[in-house]
């Protein structure tokens, strides 16, 4: 791998979210300072609202690295795609109760249970729900329910709801209104600029004991900027493809010539064949569908070990290639006709 051709202490652009690589852009300040002010006021709902990548996830997980266990219990629901009543029992099992074969009115008792007795040893509840975009109407308005156990004095569960942008169509619906006058909160995390890219790849790279090796000039800079539009999770992705041509090329420096250069082999991946028969709106649509149905959610840690296996196995083959190729025999007879 290229950790060790680099110097570097582990991979600097893993997928998977991780609370030591947080990098506070502005918009990355911003929410987490809204976060922090929803927690302060221990009531209501915060929306955190952004692109697929933007880094909603690793906010999240940096801000459960700062609190204070003895003062707040927080729990986390990733799984969205799921009716209010299973909702309810994610609720419950993010917090360690019992929800199998419960019903709902058990369910919500045992929530409640749980909810005054965290009060009463001076805790609060907090519950962050991921995905939110997915949450039907009918699931939100459950969560909603939820807010109504309180004291005398103050809300016993607080919540956080993170979703992509179009999460705010199903916020602004008629609907939804008595979910809006619980908000307290909420913003929008957009993509870095220019000179964010820049320094958040060298943070990750700094994270990792990065000493200068490799170098990349300022077009590569701006070249990986402009492919990315300053997406967290596109930028990594690019530049762990980056690394890895460096280290089977053996390259100390990277261009612009060298990033796009894989950011060509990666648009010729996911271009379709020619000979592909051309989908109407509602086929796309139909398969899509379908796939989303059958295939479980895919774990990020589970993609990024496929990742690296893979990686592994090309490396093992570029080096086999390179010692037949450099073999005594090879070279003695260059004119040897090759089969």
């Amino acid at each position: 791998m290229y950790e060790s051709f680099y110097g570097l202490t582990a991979k600097p652009f893993q997928l998977k979210p991780d609370p030591s690589f947080y990098f506070g852009s502005k918009g990355h300040k911003r929410a987490m300072a809204y976060l922090e002010y929803g927690l302060s006021q221990g009531e209501g709902f915060i929306v955190i609202t952004g692109e697929v990548g933007a880094g909603k996830t690793t906010l999240v997980r940096n801000l459960f690295r700062e609190l204070d266990s003895d003062k707040i219990l927080a729990a986390q629901i990733v799984n969205t795609h799921l009716n209010s009543d299973d909702t309810l029992r994610m609720v419950a099992g993010a917090f360690g109760l019992q929800f199998e074969g419960a019903t709902k009115a058990t369910l919500l008792t045992r929530i409640e249970q749980f909810l005054r007795q965290c009060d009463q040893r001076g805790q609060r509840a907090l519950l962050v729900v991921d995905e939110a975009q997915n949450l039907s109407q009918q699931t939100v308005e459950e969560l909603r329910m939820l807010s109504n156990f309180q004291t005398d004095d103050k809300s016993l569960l607080q919540t956080f709801l993170l979703g992509q942008p179009e999460f705010r169509k199903t916020l602004m619906s008629p609907e939804m209104l008595q979910l809006r006058q619980r908000v307290i909160a909420t913003y929008h995390l957009g993509p870095m600029d220019a000179e964010e890219t820049r320094t958040y790849i060298e943070h990750r790279l700094h994270t990792v004991g990065w000493n200068g090796d490799p170098v990349f000039d300022e077009a590569a800079f701006n070249e990986i900027h402009a492919f990315t539009g300053g997406i967290p999770r596109k930028i990594n992705s690019l530049c762990d493809r980056l690394l890895l041509m460096g280290y089977l090329e053996e390259l100390h420096a990277f261009s612009v010539a060298e990033v796009q250069e894989v950011i060509s082999d990666i648009q010729r991946e996911f271009d379709v064949p020619d000979d592909q028969v051309e989908l109407d709106a509602s086929q796309l649509h139909e398969l899509a569908t379908t796939a989303l149905a059958d295939q479980p959610r895919i774990d990020l840690e589970i993609m990024d070990e496929r990742l690296s296996r893979i990686e592994r196995s090309v490396v093992s083959v570029l080096d086999a290639l390179r010692k037949i190729l450099a073999s005594p025999r090879l070279k003695s007879h260059p004119n040897e006709p090759r089969v």
